[in-house]
């Protein structure tokens, strides 16, 4: 999904100004071609946020790689909705089950393939799926709302999970979400993300594309000392 050692900046839009979306969109898609979309159903997390009528509205507005989160009890109801829509990657939770039937009917609707953790979910838990998708998403708060703080201890897995993906050779992005911010964009890169979903951190910022860019220097930078170390 990314080459060796690429790092992406994922603005997370659950952050954004919700009346100016795409406006908001298009501001950090300057310096950065991914958006995360947090999609909520109100049952799996106790909020509710959007659906496939947003992603498509949205990819009127833009080219970006749409990377959407679904937090749904029952995404196999709506994932050819998100293909329709736009969504150039679709990532479930492996709490919900089902997941090898989800991933390929994921891929088989030309999308890329995603799998979730929960920060208290076992990285063995996801294991036996690896193989078979392009992301692992690392949560690194509980899902459902956004502005939390980052939990430290999900780091350890994330290491695990590097060395897992790296002695398998496997080519699986993986994915950071929470609390990440100056300080622990660092942390989970020298760990072993790659790709790190940014919503607070950079939509609460005076200027949004000067925090991608902050973030985005600050994780390659980690990453290429992880390497020397």
């Amino acid at each position: 999904m990314l080459e060796p050692g690429v790092v992406k900046i994922a603005p997370s839009l659950l952050s954004a100004d919700y009346g100016h979306l795409a406006a908001a969109a298009g501001e950090v898609t300057s310096v950065t071609d991914w958006l995360h979309l947090d999609v909520m159903d109100g049952h799996f997390v106790p909020n509710v946020t959007i659906g496939p009528p947003v992603v498509a509205s949205l990819r009127r507005h833009s080219p970006a790689f749409f990377d959407c989160h679904l937090m749904m009890s029952n995404p196999q109801q709506f994932l050819k909705a998100f293909a329709d829509a736009g969504a150039s990657s679709v990532t479930v939770h492996v709490e919900i089950g089902d997941t090898a039937a989800l991933v390929e009917e994921i891929h088989a609707l030309g999308m890329k393939a995603g799998l979730a953790c929960n920060p208290d979910t076992p990285l063995e838990s996801a294991e036996p799926f690896l193989a078979g998708v392009d992301l692992l998403l690392l949560m690194t708060v509980f899902p459902g709302f956004g502005g939390q703080s980052f939990m430290h201890e999900v780091v350890p897995k994330i290491a695990a999970a590097r060395r897992l993906i790296d002695e398998r050779g496997l080519r699986v992005a993986i994915e950071v979400d929470g609390g990440i911010a100056p300080g622990t964009v660092e942390l989970t890169a020298a760990a072993g993300a790659r790709v790190f979903v940014a919503g607070s951190a950079v939509f609460s910022h005076e200027r949004p594309f000067d925090a991608v860019v902050d973030l985005q220097r600050r994780a390659e930078e980690a990453v290429l000392a992880a390497r020397r170390d």
